[in-house]
């Protein structure tokens, strides 16, 4: 391994860090408490909502 294979390593190695350690705080700071509440009712309307065929009859 030469050793500009060796900066480009490190350098690789340095970014991917740093972007695991951003993406990891902002995932504590905007993303951990938020939860989404799930009702079988509507969740069924969903499913068996009937949708719209825009542009079928052309």
């Amino acid at each position: 391994m030469t050793p500009a294979d060796r900066r480009l390593l490190r350098q690789l190695i340095i970014a991917v860090l740093i972007k695991f350690i951003v993406l990891t705080a902002l995932w504590w700071l905007f993303v951990r408490d938020a939860s989404v509440t799930v009702d079988a009712e509507r969740i069924a309307d969903r499913i068996t909502a009937t949708t719209s065929t825009q542009g079928a009859g052309k």
